[in-house]
C-alpha cells in the first residue's frame, strides 16, 4: 500500500543533504548538443558545411562551397543604387566599435576571393559588455524601418524638411513624425542615434503591476548555496575557508540560502535567530507538492538578507562534517538535482501561482550556486557510480535530457544555474553541463576548493546578468550569415516582433552577460557593387533593475576590389579566434579533436595558396606576409589545450572547449595563443613570442593562458629558498659567497613579487578566475608551462633570431647555456610545421 506523502523533516543545526528529484524530460532542443553551442542552421535553407571531414576515416578537408548556406532568410528588400537627394546625418566615422570586432575592416567586393572558406569573414559580438563611458542612454521608443525592422542610426539619410529617414539596410523611407526635422545636418547630431554607433534605449517598467522598485530590485535578487555534503576532510576545509570568505564579501542587502545534498536535501532556516536548524527532504525522488508547500507556506525563512544572519551562516558552513563512510568519491551517493529543484522552488515561492488575475514575479535574476565535488548519482538526473553498469549509455541520455530540461525551468523564471567543481573525482561533466548551459550559467572546474574556488564563488555572483534576452542580426542585402556561435538558440517566429520584409536573424539568449559573446560567419550573397556594407546587431533584454533595454550596435565597412588592400585590413586576433571557434565546435570528443588538428593544417595551406605567393622555381609557397601572426596563433590551437593533449582528463578539455566558445575576444584569445611576459630589472616586463627561448637563466617569465597563469623561475634563483638556513649561516660568518646567494635570493623575491602582482593585474576582472601556478626550472609541475610553449630551441640559429629578436642580446655564452638547457622532443617547431606543410612561414613582423 502507498505511503502518503509526509512534509519535510526537522533537523537541528547539522543537516544531511539531499539530490534532485524526477522531472519528466522535456524534449531536446536541436541546437543544444553538448558539450558546445549549437550552429543556428534556419529550416528555410539547406545547410551547406564548408568543412567536413569523413566521419570513418579522417581525411584532409576540401575547401568547396556550398550551393545554398543557413542561417539568413531571403531578404525581399532591395538594397540596390536608388537615390534620393538626401543629407547625411553624420560625417564620416570609424567602423571601430568596442562591442563588435571584424575579422577585417574592409569587405572584398568579388564574392569569388572574399567567399574563400579557409580563411572566411565575420565578427565577434559582445551585445552585454560593460565599458566605460557606456552607450549614450535615450529614454524613449527607438526609430524602426516600418518595412524591416531596422533602427534609425548614424548612417541613415536624413530628409531634414519632413524629417524622413532611409534605412540603410532595406532603403525604405520611414517616417520621424517630424522629429527629424531640423535646419540643417548638423543640427540633426542631437539626436543620440545619428551621432554614435552604439545607443541604449531604456525603458522603466517598475510602475507596472507585480514589480518592484529599483531599489528594491537589487536587495530581493537571491542567491542559493548548494554545498555537496560528500567531501573528504581536506577538501572540506578549503571548502569552508572559501565560504566563509564569500559570505563576508556580499554586500548586506543581499539575501543568501543555504542547502546541502547527499542522500538528502536539507534546506536552513534562519527563521529561530542564532540556532540554525535545516528541513530535510528525501532525496531519491522530485519533492512532492505537499513537502514543497510546507516549505514555502510554512513558518521557515530560506533566504535571508547578509546583514540579518551572517553570524548563522558562519555557524552553518562552520558545522559541516567530512563524509564518514568508506566508500570512493565517485562511489557516493550525491542528489544534485532534487537539491537544484527544491531551490528552485523556494525562489519561485507564492509568485508562481496566479493570485487576483495577476502573476507576481520576484524581483531581479536569481542564482543558484552549486559547490560539487563529485558526479550526481542519486534520485533524478542521476547516473550508476560505475561506467560498466550494463545501462549506463541508456541512463546517461536520460540523464542529460533530464538535466537539461531542469536547466530550462530555471531560466523561464530567471534563475542561473552555475555549477563549480572541484577535487579529482570526475564530476560526469557531460550530464552537469546541459544544466548550467540551458539556464544560461557555466559549469568551471578546480582543482581543489581553495583560492581559485573562491575567487569564481565570489566573481559568479557578482557578474551582472539580464534575462529574457533577444539578439536581433541585421546586414546589408549583399551579405549572409551563415552560422552563430554563442550562448543561446534560434528564437522561434512568435518570441519577437516581426516586420513585413524583416530578414534578421533572431537568436534568444540564456543570459546576458559581460563575459559572452557570439561568434558570426558570414559570406556575400554575389559580387558587391556598392561602396559600403551595413551590419547591425540589436539585443533586446531585461536588466537586473527590471528595466528594459535595447542595445543597438550600427557598423559600416567599405568594400574594395584590392585583394592587398583587403588582407591588410584584417585583423589577426579576430580572425585566428573566429577560425578557432568554428573549428573548436565540432570537437566534441578526443577523436574529433585529432581530425580538427586536420582541419587546421588544411585550411593553413589554402589561405596560402588563395592569397600567398609561389616561391621562384619551387614547390613552397610562402605564407602571405599581411597575416604574419595568423599561423602562428593557429599553431597554437592545434597543440594547445583545446585540440591538443596537454590536458589529461576529456573532462577538463570538454568543459575548456565549452567555455571558449562562449567566451568574450579578449579570453577567447588569451585562452587560443598564450602571452609571455619577462620580468626585467626595475619591476618592468617585457612582452616575447611564446616560445620555449624565453626560458632563459637570468629569467623570470610569465605566461598568460586564459584559463591558466604560469610563472617560471629558474632553479638557480628559486632554490636558493629551499636552503634557507646555509644562506642564513654564511651571512653570519660575512662569507663572500653567502652575500652573493643573499642578492641573489633578494633579486628572486623580487622578481617573484613583480610577477605575482602582474598576474593579479592581468586576472583582476576576468572570468572564471584562472588558477596561478609558480614553479622553478626542472620542478614537475613545469611541464605544464613547457607544453604550452613553441619549442622554437630546434630551429637554426637565423629563424630563432628572426621570429625571437630578444636572443640578439644574449651573449655567446648565455646563448650556448640557454641551448643547453633544452631537452630533445618530438614536437614541431613552427617552423617545422610550416614546412611540413610545404609552407614558408611569413616574415616576422
Amino acid at each position: 500500500m502507498d505511503t502518503p506523502p509526509q512534509p519535510p523533516r526537522r533537523l537541528g543545526y547539522s543537516a544531511a543533504v539531499a539530490s534532485p528529484s524526477n522531472l519528466t524530460p522535456g524534449p531536446v532542443h536541436q541546437f543544444s548538443t553538448p558539450p558546445g553551442p549549437p550552429v543556428f542552421s534556419s529550416p528555410l535553407r539547406p545547410a551547406a558545411v564548408p568543412f567536413r571531414t569523413s566521419p570513418a576515416t579522417p581525411q584532409p578537408v576540401s575547401f568547396s562551397m556550398g550551393s545554398s548556406l543557413p542561417t539568413s532568410s531571403s531578404s525581399h528588400c532591395s538594397n540596390g543604387s536608388h537615390e534620393l537627394p538626401l543629407h547625411h546625418s553624420a560625417d564620416e566615422f570609424t567602423f571601430e566599435c568596442p562591442y563588435v570586432f571584424f575579422s577585417a575592416h574592409k569587405v572584398l567586393k568579388r564574392k569569388k576571393l572574399a567567399n574563400v572558406p579557409s580563411l572566411g569573414f565575420g565578427a565577434l559580438v559582445s551585445p552585454g559588455r560593460e565599458i566605460t563611458p557606456g552607450p549614450e542612454v535615450v529614454h524613449r521608443e527607438p526609430h524602426r524601418c516600418r518595412n524591416c525592422g531596422a533602427y534609425a542610426n548614424l548612417y541613415c539619410e536624413i530628409l531634414v524638411g519632413s524629417g524622413q529617414w532611409q534605412c540603410v539596410i532595406c532603403k525604405n523611407l520611414n517616417s520621424s513624425d517630424g522629429e527629424y526635422i531640423a535646419p540643417s545636418k548638423e543640427d540633426l547630431r542631437h539626436w543620440p542615434e545619428l551621432s554614435s554607433s552604439a545607443i541604449d534605449y531604456v525603458q522603466t517598467r517598475n510602475s507596472q503591476i507585480g514589480f518592484v522598485s529599483v531599489s528594491d530590485s537589487r536587495v530581493t535578487a537571491p542567491i542559493f548555496l548548494l554545498i555537496d555534503e560528500c567531501l573528504d576532510e581536506a577538501h572540506l576545509q578549503h571548502l569552508q575557508g572559501s565560504l566563509h570568505a564569500f559570505v563576508d564579501s556580499l554586500p548586506p542587502t543581499t539575501r543568501l540560502g543555504i542547502i546541502t545534498y547527499g542522500r538528502t536535501v536539507s534546506v536552513f532556516d534562519f527563521s529561530e535567530g542564532s540556532v540554525a536548524s535545516a528541513d530535510v527532504l528525501p532525496g531519491d525522488k522530485s519533492p512532492t507538492q505537499e513537502s514543497l508547500k510546507a516549505l514555502i507556506y510554512g513558518t521557515g525563512v530560506y533566504l535571508s538578507p547578509i546583514h540579518a544572519s551572517l553570524p548563522v551562516m558562519h555557524i552553518i558552513f562552520s558545522s559541516l562534517t567530512p563524509y564518514k563512510l568508506k566508500l570512493p568519491e565517485a562511489s557516493r551517493d550525491r542528489c544534485l538535482g532534487t537539491a537544484v529543484e527544491v531551490a528552485l522552488a523556494i525562489i519561485r515561492g507564492p509568485s508562481a501561482e496566479v493570485s487576483r488575475g495577476v502573476i507576481k514575479r520576484s524581483g531581479g535574476n536569481c542564482r543558484i550556486m552549486v559547490c560539487a565535488g563529485g558526479p550526481n548519482t542519486y534520485g533524478p538526473g542521476s547516473v550508476p557510480h560505475s561506467f560498466v553498469h550494463p545501462n549506463y549509455a541508456y541512463m546517461e541520455k536520460t540523464a542529460m535530457k533530464w538535466m537539461e530540461h531542469l536547466g530550462q525551468n530555471a531560466l523561464q523564471h530567471e534563475t542561473t544555474v552555475d555549477i563549480l567543481c572541484a577535487g579529482t573525482c570526475p564530476v560526469r561533466v557531460p550530464i552537469l553541463q546541459p544544466l548550467a548551459k540551458s539556464s544560461g550559467g557555466v559549469l568551471i572546474l578546480h582543482d581543489d576548493f581553495g583560492e581559485a574556488f573562491g575567487v569564481n564563488l565570489q566573481r559568479a555572483s557578482t557578474r551582472a546578468a539580464g534575462s529574457h534576452g533577444l539578439f536581433e542580426i541585421r546586414c546589408s542585402d549583399d551579405i549572409l550569415v551563415t552560422q552563430v556561435i554563442g550562448p543561446g538558440e534560434e528564437a522561434t517566429a512568435d518570441s519577437h516582433e516581426t516586420f513585413k520584409n524583416d530578414s534578421s536573424f533572431c537568436i534568444q539568449m540564456h543570459s546576458i552577460e559581460e563575459t559572452q559573446s557570439f561568434s558570426l560567419s558570414m559570406e556575400t550573397k554575389g559580387d558587391i557593387k556598392n561602396d559600403y556594407v551595413y551590419f547591425q546587431f540589436a539585443v533586446c533584454y531585461s536588466n537586473i533593475y527590471q528595466a528594459d533595454i535595447s542595445r543597438v550596435i550600427t557598423v559600416r565597412l567599405p568594400t574594395v576590389d584590392s585583394v592587398s588592400l583587403y588582407l591588410r585590413s584584417i585583423q589577426e586576433d579576430v580572425a585566428a579566434v573566429l577560425i578557432a571557434k568554428r573549428t573548436v565546435l565540432h570537437a566534441k570528443n578526443f577523436s574529433d579533436a585529432i581530425d580538427m588538428r586536420l582541419t587546421v593544417d588544411e585550411r593553413v595551406k589554402d589561405i596560402a595558396l588563395k592569397f600567398g605567393s609561389q616561391l621562384p622555381k619551387s614547390k613552397l609557397f610562402r605564407f602571405p606576409n599581411e597575416l604574419s601572426t595568423l599561423p602562428e596563433s593557429l599553431f597554437h590551437l592545434r597543440r594547445g589545450p583545446l585540440l591538443g593533449n596537454i590536458i589529461g582528463h576529456e573532462d577538463e578539455r570538454s568543459v575548456l572547449r565549452n567555455l571558449f566558445l562562449n567566451a568574450s575576444f579578449d579570453l577567447s584569445l588569451r585562452m587560443l595563443a598564450p602571452r609571455c611576459l619577462m620580468h626585467r630589472e626595475g619591476g618592468t616586463f617585457e612582452e616575447l613570442p611564446a616560445y620555449d627561448l624565453a626560458m632563459q637563466s637570468n629569467a623570470a617569465v610569465v605566461l598568460d593562458h586564459g584559463t591558466d597563469l604560469f610563472i617560471w623561475l629558474v632553479e638557480l634563483i628559486s632554490s636558493l629558498n629551499v636552503h634557507q638556513d646555509l644562506h642564513d649561516q654564511l651571512r653570519l660568518v660575512g662569507n663572500a659567497w653567502g652575500a652573493e646567494l643573499a642578492a641573489q635570493e633578494g633579486k628572486s623575491a623580487a622578481a617573484l613579487a613583480a610577477c605575482r602582482t602582474l598576474a593579479e593585474e592581468l586576472t583582476e576582472n576576468r572570468f572564471p578566475a584562472p588558477r596561478i601556478l609558480a614553479f622553478k626550472e626542472g620542478s614537475s609541475q613545469a611541464r605544464y608551462f613547457v607544453s604550452r610553449l613553441i619549442p622554437a630551441h630546434k630551429d637554426p640559429p637565423y629563424e630563432q633570431e628572426a621570429r625571437f629578436l630578444q636572443l640578439r642580446s644574449l651573449t655567446p655564452e648565455q646563448r650556448a647555456r640557454l641551448k643547453s638547457s633544452f631537452l630533445h622532443f618530438d614536437d614541431y617547431s613552427f617552423c617545422e610545421w610550416m614546412r611540413s606543410l610545404n609552407l614558408v612561414p611569413p616574415k616576422h613582423s
